[in-house]
């Protein structure tokens, strides 16, 4: 019998639809031996472990929730070793960049397609294996903005129902005017590529490394996740409004400014506390001295539209 495994966290803003349209759905589907994983209230990459063991080869793996429980979904396929394992995503969160990114299919076609290979980026921290990201990474302001979606009186706001692009984008514009504009994200860096070649960047508040056609549901990217070596390179200084706005509305009417890469290596100056986010999670990191991404060298299967 086929085994699917589905991915959910219980303390979304959205879960009572994804009960509603996922998990009361599944317990009728036959054919099909269904088993559950809730995602746990720690971290991506403790729970990517958890789920890890307990993927077999050929698994169909739902994550159907937001795009952190997407990540988790992506990550413990990633690490588990199995071969085979394919990857639904049905995306119930604010932004559903990963779901975006693989063409928002349904539940029924999850169950009934072909999965394509994908190639996630990898990012490594101090030489070692850190994340795996289908759609993004990002270091700094971009980064730490992503913890104000974990304030109790914005995830209330989301349960309600204000789930608006127009109303997140909002309580970013707030934090940023309040706290933040003023603040330094980075320290001193020099970013090379494959050819070694490297270029001082001593003003950048944000470095981002994108796969997806999406960041944060209404900045283009690229479909590069469909590529095996390129993505998306792109470093800037947020921190000055004008810069900031330019680059939001030639990013929502064109695409994020950047280059494509094969591979990104930040050198910085002197280790440093860093604000490191990939899908919408996000983690503060320490001793930070060296950043690597390039493609994951193994593909993921994926369910695309």
């Amino acid at each position: 019998m086929k085994r699917l495994i589905l991915v959910y966290n219980p303390r979304s803003s959205h879960y009572v639809q994804v009960k509603k349209d996922v998990v009361d759905r599944l317990r009728g589907l036959k054919g099909w031996m269904i088993g559950k994983y809730e995602v746990a209230d720690t971290d991506v990459d403790d729970n990517a472990k958890r789920l890890a063991k307990v993927l077999e080869n050929g698994d169909l793996v739902i994550a159907a929730g937001g795009d952190g429980t997407a990540n988790i979904a992506a990550n413990g396929i990633m690490v588990s070793g199995c071969d085979g394992v394919r990857l639904g995503v049905l995306g119930y969160g604010n932004f559903n960049d990963m779901a975006r990114t693989f063409g928002r299919p349904s539940l029924d076609e999850i169950l009934n397609s072909e999965a394509r290979e994908v190639w996630p980026l990898d990012c490594r921290i101090n030489g070692k294996h850190w994340r795996y990201g289908v759609c993004y990474f990002t270091i700094g302001m971009f980064a730490e903005a992503c913890a104000v979606f974990d304030h109790p009186k914005t995830r209330k706001t989301l349960r309600k129902g204000k789930k608006s692009i127009f109303y997140s984008i909002w309580v970013l514009t707030g934090w940023w005017l309040k706290k933040h504009r003023k603040r330094r994200f980075m320290p001193e860096f020099s970013l090379g590529n494959s050819s070694e070649e490297y270029v001082l960047s001593g003003g950048a508040s944000d470095y981002l490394a994108i796969n997806s056609k999406t960041v944060a549901r209404i900045m283009k990217g690229g479909n590069y996740c469909l590529e095996k070596e390129h993505f998306l390179s792109a470093t800037g200084e947020m921190t000055k409004f004008w810069r900031l706005m330019a680059m939001m509305i030639r990013s929502i009417f064109k695409r994020i400014p950047g280059t494509e890469s094969d591979y990104d290596k930040l050198v910085f100056k002197r280790p440093a506390k860093m604000m490191f986010q990939a899908e919408g999670e996000y983690k503060m990191i320490e001793d930070v001295s060296m950043v690597e991404i390039e493609k994951s060298k193994k593909p993921l299967l994926a369910i695309i539209k």
